[in-house]
């Protein structure tokens, strides 16, 4: 029978569950008090809603280090900001230099400008836990080579990519970065690791809502918009705005999401990311040491004691990981994914293809019980009870 208790979520590399009170509050009172559409009037409401957008594109240039805040860019999410930059600087013949361990947030828009515009596509080599050496970047660049693109955490295996080391290998080509899994977790730092292009969502480790994401382009650096419209700025002119970010913001915003993504920042302000990056990290290595003792259970990703995100990917002999996740939704009432998280580059890396892992990701509202609780039940799974 399925367990009464309240759902145990451990799905955090999807989304982050449950969120700070923090930003409920924050996009109840605004959704409450204001029209949230900035810069379309001058009415107070709108002066009211630009405020909202500024005061968080000051948040996110200070959380990441960029120096102006112009320089910050709201999309959808992630995947919006990866394209906007891989399709805005890419030209017929360019090398990129990626890993097999990305998203396909990044692999189908590279594969697409593979047979559309001709670029060429190299994909550095990982160990079997899904790690690249920095080392191996200097020998596969070229002249050709306009764009390194690195996943900072993959949501697969928890494995961390040494950003300061490839900053200082990259050489004359530009370092993107997919900070999906590591916004708000681990350090960023634009400058200090030389990133020129950092694409982050805010409905993981920021803590915001869905809808929401961006981009960070250093200083000098212009790539052209994905898409043009209404901005509010230079309305007299049927010619997009050059200025930033207007130009790439197109369209009437979410101030509401943005708002919320506000509200995650000063959480994470507040509380400290060295606290909350502490906390995964003890969860993690609870749950690692526990699935040590399940037998049947393989563990893919770095060992225990290494660098990685609060991401457990599992397989267990005999067990499809469809039924498992089905099983521990069902008879323990707790929700993990199964499958190929939208990365079937990284699972063909790490020889999990076709059929994927069942992954575990613990965050900063887990508890050492919740640990206990999934490792109880999978033991259960595994003796056949």
């Amino acid at each position: 029978m399925p367990d009464s208790s309240s759902p145990l979520y451990i799905d955090n590399a999807a989304t982050s569950f449950p969120k700070p009170p923090e930003v409920a509050e924050a996009m109840h009172r605004l959704i409450r008090e204001i029209s949230l559409s900035p810069g379309r009037s001058a009415h107070s409401f709108s002066l009211a809603a630009s405020r909202v957008i500024f005061e968080a594109r000051e948040l996110v240039a200070g959380f990441f280090g960029c120096p102006d805040s112009s320089r910050v860019v709201f999309t959808s999410n992630v995947t919006e900001a990866l394209n906007v930059g891989i399709f805005g600087l890419l030209a017929p013949g360019d090398q990129v230099l990626t890993t097999g361990m990305e998203h396909n947030s990044v692999m189908r828009p590279l594969r697409h400008l593979e047979k559309t515009r001709g670029i060429h596509l190299d994909i550095l080599p990982t160990d079997p836990t899904g790690a690249i050496d920095p080392d191996d970047i200097p020998g596969h660049l070229s002249k050709k080579t306009r764009l390194i693109i690195i996943n900072h955490v993959s949501n697969v295996t928890g494995s961390v990519a040494d950003l300061e080391a490839i900053g200082k290998r990259k050489g004359g080509a530009l370092l993107m970065v997919d900070a999906a899994q590591s916004a708000g977790i681990f350090p960023l730092d634009m400058e200090a690791f030389g990133i020129d292009f950092l694409a982050f969502t805010g409905h993981k480790g920021l803590f915001g809502p869905t809808g929401t994401g961006g981009f960070l382009l250093r200083e000098g650096l212009l790539v052209p918009p994905l898409k043009m419209g209404g901005t509010g700025s230079n309305s007299e002119e049927e010619a997009q705005p050059q200025l930033m970010p207007d130009c790439y913001e197109s369209g009437t915003p979410n101030t509401l999401g943005i708002g919320g993504l506000a509200a995650g920042l000063e959480f994470i302000n507040k509380t400290g990311r060295e606290t909350i990056r502490q906390h995964e990290e003890n969860l993690t290595r609870l749950l690692l040491d526990g699935l040590s003792l399940i037998q049947g259970v393989t563990v893919h990703g770095p060992p225990a004691g290494s660098a990685r995100g609060s991401v457990v990917s599992l397989t267990m002999t005999g067990k499809s990981v469809a039924d498992l996740a089905f099983v521990l939704d069902r008879q323990h009432n707790i929700m993990a994914r199964s499958g190929l998280h939208c990365a079937p580059a990284a699972h063909r890396s790490i020889s999990t293809f076709p059929h994927g892992t069942l992954r575990l990701s613990p965050g900063f509202f887990n508890t050492e019980t919740d640990i206990q609780a999934v490792l109880t039940a999978l033991d259960q799974i595994s003796a056949g009870s």
